[in-house]
């Protein structure tokens, strides 16, 4: 496409919103075949346009002299630059990148049944739930999310939950191009606030709670709630449906505001949304839990789950609604749900062969904990000892709340490292601390800062028919300390105590 045709593209797709002009005209107008934001992926010849995207702490526009000098045919900027390279301005650069790389990568959104899931705990779990149905109905589904992003050919280690923009366009046009009907993306408040999604539409999207998180970004619960419906009102298809939780106070208003396109479910049998997609007869183990699924249209079936956590019936509900509405065969979704497998640092579970159960789980905000927390609390035959350390950098309020949680529910607390970030780790225990101590716990708990050996004290301290929980990092496969990350793995910490210990595994 040459770089003008491309400018007029870009008016219509932006709009009044976030208005675009152009600065400098070459003549001959070049081809642009690609954009990329990383200055140093631009190279002689190949058509890239470079995006001047604001992070964080790095300013895409230092390196637009660099990149104009590597050969980018044009510059996307917030601002003009004193540079002689035509220069597309756009008011949010991250916006426009991703609509200018879907309309690069051929709008493939648009060959896709495209499944959107967000909230604030749950995401990662309805994801797989939705695509192991999608899959079981017969329907080739790929997966972009926060612990892998899966083209149909391959998966591989997801950095962020929603990447930016223009590999978001590169995932889906691999997809359609490997066979991919259909894929579930996990939409993130900061994504849907930055504009990462900008050049995705979606046939149906769902949402699953709302509780107090990145506040630190957001600033406010209306603004992170505002971030989170943005993925309703503003990146769905003509036709588009909708679920969400009728048991949520936000999802209420979601249901308020779009009557008839986005559908309820229920787990708690919420009697203002009659006809919703509910749950009764709810019976939970270790080994899983079984209930019965009422469709709106009154049929219903017995829903059989390896998952467990009262709090996963929601989870399920939610894909189960997702998939209807999409048209998606009712023995698929109890097929589906019956086969998903085990999500990664969701109440992963590891049976050990001295009869101590594992649980490593992603919880890491006070709701996560209660939730996770009261699903384990019945199954423990003797004691519950829960491992835990808050991030750095992340809403320090939450971690008094989540230390008095594990004091209600544990009978053992040891406090660790998650990832620290800039802070202190001795300083960030020592919150979590002053909850577990207001909390009742202050003869229950033990700060192990270094994460390897806190997990190796709590294996070693347990006995059989103990339930061990690691939780906070889930499936993440590092430490950051803000200068650097430190290659960790809490499942595989258990794996390797396991092996140094000569205990072995049961099938969980």
């Amino acid at each position: 496409m040459k770089l003008d045709e491309l400018f007029i593209k870009m008016r219509e797709l932006c709009g009044g919103a976030n208005p675009v002009r152009m600065a400098g005209r070459p003549d001959p107008m070049p081809d642009v075949l690609a954009l990329r934001y990383d200055s140093r992926k631009v190279t002689p010849g190949s058509g890239i346009i470079y995006a001047c995207v604001r992070g964080e702490r790095v300013d895409g526009h230092n390196f637009a002299a660099d990149a104009a000098r590597s050969g980018a045919v044009a510059l996307l900027c917030d601002h003009p630059l004193p540079l002689d390279a035509p220069q597309i301005i756009a008011e949010n650069v991250r916006f426009a990148m991703g609509e200018v790389s879907a309309v690069l990568r051929g709008n493939p959104s648009e060959k896709l049944r495209m499944i959107g899931v967000t909230g604030t705990n749950g995401k990662t779990t309805t994801a797989y739930i939705t695509r192991s149905i999608m899959r079981a109905g017969g329907i080739a589904t790929g997966m972009i999310g926060t612990v892998v992003y899966d083209d149909c050919v391959f998966e591989v280690p997801a950095d962020r939950t929603t990447p930016e923009g223009p590999d978001i366009q590169d995932m889906l046009a691999r997809m359609a191009e490997a066979g991919a009907e259909c894929c579930v993306m996990e939409a993130s408040s900061h994504g849907l606030e930055q504009g990462r999604l900008a050049g995705c539409k979606f046939d149906a999207v769902g949402f699953g709670n709302l509780t107090p998180e990145h506040l630190e970004f957001h600033g406010s619960m209306e603004k992170y709630f505002a971030a989170k419906r943005r993925l309703f009102a503003e990146y769905t298809k003509a036709g588009w449906t909708g679920s969400a939780n009728a048991d949520d106070e936000y999802g209420r208003l979601l249901l308020g505001e779009f009557p008839g396109q986005v559908r309820p479910f229920t787990a708690d049998a919420a009697p203002e949304f009659p006809g919703a997609y509910a749950a009764s007869g709810v019976s939970s183990s270790a080994e899983g839990m079984t209930f019965e699924l009422a469709f709106p249209d009154g049929e219903s079936c017995r829903i059989e789950s390896p998952l467990i956590g009262g709090y996963n019936v929601s989870n399920i509900l939610e894909a189960a609604a997702l998939a209807d509405s999409l048209g998606v065969s009712r023995e698929s979704i109890i097929r589906g749900v019956s086969r998903c497998p085990q999500v990664p640092g969701r109440l992963e579970r590891y049976t050990l062969g001295n009869g101590v159960r594992v649980f490593v789980d992603f919880a890491h905000s006070s709701d996560g904990m209660e939730k996770m927390l009261s699903a384990l609390y019945p199954l423990k035959e003797r004691d519950l000892c829960v491992l835990w350390g808050a991030g750095g950098e992340r809403t320090p309020l939450k971690r008094p709340a989540v230390g008095s949680i594990m004091a209600k529910y544990a009978d053992y607390i040891i406090i660790s490292t998650d990832n620290p970030r800039s802070e202190s780790p001795e300083a960030i225990a020592r919150d979590v601390e002053s909850g577990v101590i207001s909390g009742g716990g202050e003869s229950r708990y033990g700060i192990i800062l270094d994460r390897k050996e806190a997990i190796y004290r709590a294996l070693d301290g347990a006995s059989p028919g103990d339930i061990v929980v690691i939780a906070g990092k889930g499936p993440e496969s590092y430490i950051d300390y803000g200068t650097h990350r430190m290659p960790f793995s809490d499942s595989g910490t258990v794996l390797e105590w396991a092996a140094e210990r000569g205990v072995g595994m049961r099938d969980s």
